[in-house]
């Protein structure tokens, strides 16, 4: 007996290095992994092993998807975290290193569990956001956002059926962490699946790179500064509104995050996952000559029955500046039935013919977003790297008029120092300048001198 589970460690160490050697490899190109496994009982169909340093384009992971789930359960998770690179695995897998504290001990299980797993070491950039729209078209279901805590009051009446379970993601300190987390979160509804007899095929990837170390080799055309959002290299698409004339609103943020009171407890959700796909609605959005609605509805996301988030935004013409400009008049949340409000018109504006970019928007600290009811109970907004233009789109970001004014905090600090440097250098030189040299001397030679006191 103990040779049978020493073989079946073996056999599971070395389809894990296997794996992150995969990973390794490929992770100097900053790509987002992909792996795929089944339920007991149940197989992939036998595919070819990606190339090593290979990076998966859109057709070929449709390919793969759609052979894989020819045979598999079509009962698909689909676990999509916030962020997720090779080195999340390499580093902090316990692939090398300590194996006992490794953050990913129910992910093992599952592929250990599984008879044949797919692994895509590098998904090119772009990809992994249109995951969830290759499953629903290979699936020929709309995809169902759900929270982990609920599934398990949920009922699949319907196969096939696309689950999607966002995962969060912090840097730092706090990484092995939140990724012991979302592999606890992993296992969970791995075995809500197993305790109600549904056979599932489950995928765990990421929405874009946690680390990113670009490589001169892979780097095409001249090199340009820094810019936001109007290079190529952009990691998922902005949401874009268009009308019979064309794009004309666009929004993108690195996370969007709300937090509501539900009960007797609070509930923070992050939407960026949920809204830089290609199946979130917009419906209800318009835009004109002086006014644009962007409307982001949510189903089933997080156990609400709807949410909805709408921008609205207006252009107005100043005298003082002689000039248009794009003012954020209100950001609205509706949920279940509740409606919270808050003005950005203080706050979040820009030149019509430029977008608006901002590190940190927020409705509680230095808040740009300020709500229309202030109490403990109301619900709160955080948006970083937020960035949006209702009015003059091309296609693509205008000019960005961020939110950060020319003085910073930092430049008057460093003014100030200098001011109070220079008022000592100069003190200093005019101390210099009053010190009087002695027009006499005694000599040892001759008479003691005399100085009258008077003098």
């Amino acid at each position: 007996m103990a040779e049978v589970n020493a073989s079946n460690q073996s056999s599971l160490w070395t389809l894990f290095s296997l794996l992150f050697s995969f990973l390794l490899i490929s992770c100097c190109y900053g790509q987002v992994p992909l792996v795929m496994w089944t339920s007991e009982g149940n197989a992939l169909a036998s595919l070819d092993p990606a190339a090593v340093g290979q990076m998966m384009s859109a057709g070929q992971l449709n390919s793969y998807l759609t052979s894989a789930l020819a045979t598999a359960p079509h009962t698909v998770l689909l676990f999509l975290q916030d962020k997720l690179s090779m080195e999340d695995f390499t580093v902090r897998g316990g692939v090398y290193g300590d194996k006992e504290n490794g953050a990913f001990p129910k992910l093992k299980a599952c592929l250990k569990a599984a008879s044949s797993p797919l692994v895509l070491p590098s998904l090119a950039r772009g990809v992994p956001a249109e995951v969830p729209a290759l499953l629903q078209e290979a699936l020929g279901t709309p995809p169902l956002y759900t929270d982990p805590s609920s599934l398990a009051q949920q009922i699949l009446l319907t196969d096939p059926a696309l689950l999607v379970i966002g995962l969060p993601y912090s840097s730092g300190s706090q990484t092995n962490e939140v990724l012991h987390q979302n592999d606890e979160i992993i296992g969970k509804v791995v075995e809500t699946m197993k305790a109600r007899n549904v056979p599932y095929t489950a995928i765990y990837t990421g929405l874009q790179p946690s680390r990113v170390i670009e490589d001169s080799s892979v780097i095409s055309g001249p090199l340009v500064g820094r810019s936001l959002l109007q290079s190529q290299e952009t990691v998922k698409p902005p949401v874009m509104f268009n009308n019979t004339q064309g794009p004309c609103i666009l929004l993108w943020a690195d996370t969007l995050s709300v937090r509501v009171r539900r009960g007797s407890e609070w509930t923070t959700m992050d939407l960026a996952p949920f809204t830089f796909i290609p199946s979130v609605s917009l419906t209800g959005s318009s835009c004109s000559e002086n006014s644009s609605v962007l409307v982001l509805n949510y189903d089933n996301v997080f156990n609400f029955t709807s949410l909805t988030l709408t921008f609205m935004m207006t252009k107005r013409y100043f005298p003082v500046s002689a000039r248009n400009w794009t003012l954020l008049e209100q950001v609205r949340l509706d949920y279940d039935g509740q409606v919270a409000t808050f003005n950005g018109s203080r706050g979040i504006y820009s030149p019509a013919e430029y977008s608006f970019h901002c590190q940190s928007v927020s409705s509680t600290r230095y808040p740009l977003l300020v709500p229309n009811n202030i109490t403990d109970n109301y619900p709160t907004m955080q948006f970083t790297d937020f960035q949006i233009q209702g009015f003059n789109v091309t296609g693509d970001f205008s000019y960005a008029s961020d939110c950060a004014s020319f003085f910073t905090p930092g430049i008057w600090m460093g003014l100030i120092t200098s001011l109070i440097m220079v008022l000592i250098l100069t003190y200093g030189l005019h101390m210099l300048t009053q010190l009087r040299t002695m027009d006499r001397f005694q000599d040892p030679k001759g008479p003691s001198l005399s100085v009258p006191l008077g003098e």
